[in-house]
């Protein structure tokens, strides 16, 4: 892809993204683009499919606890679809599979991608869960769902299946804790990895200060 395409399609994506969650906003979808080029540089895929599917993967938004949440990454296939119709000089054939990478990317799904760029969003959304900034995106619905930073009677999930609908550290260990696993490229697991590290390091801390040490 041109720099020209890439540059139009990111100010498209500036003007659509909703900014009601911080977690799914614009900046959210720049951070999993450049994660998303980071990786393709390596591994050598198509980026005329892998920006597209970063830039609109969350262009719709709906809270994590709103009956229509599950319709979030259908409609945003289809905004997507609706945008790259615009250009005449994008190849259409590769429209489909850009709605496939949407539709398929989330974690929670649990779906094998088919494809390489596939793989690759998958991948890059998925850094998303991990590391610094997955701290910050989980307090961030942890409050706009008005829900206790954690289960006081059982802050890290030894007796009870993690929760995050009602505590904000269950997704810890329902989610952020197990994304290096779920890592499909080379690039994306060493970069998870280290991530993950520092969660850990994260949850010792905390452990501690709620010992009062």
């Amino acid at each position: 892809m041109n720099r020209k395409l890439r540059d139009r399609l990111i100010e498209i994506a500036k003007k659509k993204i909703p900014n009601t969650d911080v977690s799914h906003d614009f900046e959210h979808a720049l951070r999993v683009l450049t994660n998303a080029e980071r990786i393709a540089k390596t591994e050598k895929w198509d980026l005329d499919i892998i920006i597209p599917s970063a830039l609109f993967h969350d262009v719709v938004v709906y809270q994590k606890n709103h009956p229509d949440s599950h319709r979030s990454q259908e409609e945003s296939a289809i905004v997507a679809e609706n945008i790259l119709n615009w250009f005449d000089e994008f190849p259409k054939k590769k429209i489909e599979k850009i709605k496939t990478c949407i539709l398929e990317c989330s974690f929670s799904k649990g779906i094998i991608p088919k494809t390489l760029e596939w793989k690759i969003l998958q991948d890059a959304d998925g850094l998303e869960a991990t590391g610094a900034i997955s701290i910050m995106r989980t307090y961030s619905s942890t409050w706009q769902m008005k829900n206790p930073f954690y289960n006081s009677e059982d802050p890290f999930c030894k007796n009870h299946i993690p929760n995050p609908l009602r505590f904000g550290l269950d997704l810890f260990y329902q989610r952020l804790l197990k994304v290096t696993d779920r890592m499909h490229t080379k690039t994306a697991k060493k970069i998870a990895k280290r991530r993950t590290d520092f969660l850990i390091k994260f949850l010792k801390e905390f452990k501690l200060e709620l010992e009062g040490k």
